[in-house]
């Protein structure tokens, strides 16, 4: 392959932070070459799964999300899209490329919108305990209102990866809305704290993704049994533990935005997951 030398003395970027304090990269565009990146996961032969929760009316969103994975998402990989929901017969019919397939797993809904989001990490965690947890290689793991706008590929795949909320990642830790009750298992106090973690993308190799869910979800049966839910339920959880067990990568914001209710900054130079317009209320109360 001929490209550009890397210079030991010129950073890829200087207007952002590329590197945490454990040494983990920040992935922003202009710090990788993506074809560097695929000839070295081809050599491979890897395969990769995208779960999502398309549970109650969040089902509407499912056919985009698919359509533009299929257009942006590890595009040229084997990809398996686990489809978590409670209609089966509502899932769209949405032509995928070679290599590519889905899986309907069916599965309760509860009243609560709060009892299905916090429900992911056990539904998830106990799919990896099954045999076809084999079948792949690394799990991504996505809400279903959003799209793919750009590309989004092998450059975020590490044993563990989270992506910077992109409402906090230029807020001191104080300001961060990690569960702050000591009783809760996600409490975390004001002068901890790495970054603040969106519980909408994140994901990394089978097994290390099948330690973060099974003890986030071991961690919320703790809080309900003591009669307590962390302020952003699942999420929170998911911040507590990537504080504990520092992720290998983290995606910038460029990998979670919402136009919807931020302004595009400048430093970010793509925009590659996004939130889809909704209405919270009529969404959550159906």
């Amino acid at each position: 392959m001929v490209y550009p030398q890397p210079m030991a003395l010129t950073p890829a970027r200087r207007d952002v932070l590329v590197l945490t304090p454990w040494l983990a990269p920040i992935i922003w565009e202009g710090t990788f070459n993506i074809d560097i990146l695929n000839e070295q996961f081809r050599l491979q032969n890897i395969t990769v799964g995208l779960s999502v929760f398309a549970v109650k009316k969040y089902i509407t969103f499912l056919r985009l999300f698919l359509e533009s994975a299929e257009q942006h998402f590890m595009v040229g990989y084997r990809v398996t899209y686990y489809v978590f929901t409670d209609r089966p017969a509502d899932v769209p019919q949405v032509g995928l490329g070679p290599g590519r397939r889905l899986a309907v797993l069916p599965v309760r809904s509860y009243p609560r919108w709060q009892d299905v989001s916090m429900r992911r990490m056990q539904m998830i965690s106990q799919f990896l305990e099954q045999p076809s947890r084999q079948q792949m290689d690394y799990l991504v793991c996505a809400d279903v209102d959003m799209k793919f706008q750009d590309h989004v590929g092998v450059e975020i795949l590490t044993p563990l990866f989270g992506t910077l909320h992109p409402g906090f990642y230029t807020s001191k830790r104080d300001a961060f809305t990690y569960e702050r009750r000591p009783q809760s298992q996600a409490y975390i106090p004001h002068d901890q704290g790495d970054f603040y973690y969106m519980g909408a993308f994140f994901g990394g190799s089978v097994a290390e993704v099948h330690r973060l869910t099974k003890a986030c979800h071991e961690a919320m049966a703790v809080d309900r049994a003591n009669n307590i839910e962390a302020v952003w339920h699942d999420e929170s959880h998911l911040n507590k533990y990537l504080l504990l067990r520092k992720p290998t990568k983290v995606l910038s914001p460029e990998y979670l935005w919402d136009l919807h209710m931020l302004p595009w900054p400048s430093v970010l130079k793509k925009l590659r997951f996004v939130a889809v317009h909704k209405n919270h209320q009529e969404i959550w109360n159906r």
